[in-house]
């Protein structure tokens, strides 16, 4: 996921307030990415469009529970609740060779193995057996696509694809 703060870079979202936990101003995070350990690799963060130090992180089970400079009571830490927790691209760690960003495939055209265009990706979605991209077609329905050697390939900046893979 991924949004962007006055026009300027662009934003990577890493997690989300679920709600309060305890009375002390922590709060349960939804997070997008594999552990708790990614999000302590980061100080400052963009808790509902304000930076804020993250103070602790601990993995709880499903979720993570976070604490926050200048949350110190429950009430402002409910006050967070479904707020994202972002970063700005570029605090991003790079990348090796073949890999991405989900965030980096949308909004790339996607084009047949003839070149002509197909729609865009508008989202990547992954239910556990691999990466599935959304492209959004031009008379505007919506479809899933295995992102999969030689069903879409990410080639100069777009996504190539097999028709006989559009649903």
């Amino acid at each position: 996921m991924s949004t962007s703060g006055d026009r300027g870079e662009r934003r990577i979202a890493l997690a989300a307030v679920a709600g309060a936990h305890g009375i002390k101003g922590e709060v349960r995070l939804k997070l997008f990415s594999e552990s708790a350990v990614s999000l302590a690799k980061h100080e400052k963060l963009i808790v509902g469009g304000a930076e804020r130090r993250l103070i602790s992180v601990r993995d709880s089970g499903k979720t993570a529970v976070a604490r926050f400079e200048g949350v110190n009571d429950r009430s402002v830490a409910e006050a967070l609740r479904g707020s994202l927790i972002e970063i700005d691209r570029s605090a991003l760690p790079p990348l090796e060779e073949g890999e991405y960003y989900h965030a980096d495939l949308i909004g790339l055209g996607a084009v047949d193995r003839e070149g002509r265009q197909v729609g865009t990706v508008v989202s990547v979605e992954n239910f556990g057996a691999g990466d599935l991209l959304e492209i959004e077609l031009a008379d505007g329905k919506r479809s899933l696509i295995p992102f999969r050697e030689g069903i879409a390939d990410l080639e100069d900046g777009k996504i190539v694809l097999d028709r006989d893979f559009l649903a």
